[in-house]
């Protein structure tokens, strides 16, 4: 007969419980290595890179009939 415990009660709660843990701690870890990028650096160049495409569009765009 297998083995019962408190805290889990057979090999597939077990299982899903260990998978839990692992998935929680690769997150943990994603999340602290992801806090050091400089998103505020990354954020302006896509700022700078939006506006760069949207001043390209306008201007050929533009009434070319002057």
């Amino acid at each position: 007969m297998t083995d019962h415990t408190d805290d889990q009660p057979n090999e597939i709660l077990a299982a899903a419980a260990e998978a839990k843990a692992q998935a929680e701690a690769t997150a943990a870890l994603v999340a602290e290595k992801t806090k050091n990028w400089p998103l505020a650096r990354i954020g302006l160049g896509v700022g700078i890179g939006s506006a760069a495409v949207a001043a390209a569009v306008l201007f050929a765009n533009r009434n070319k009939d002057k």
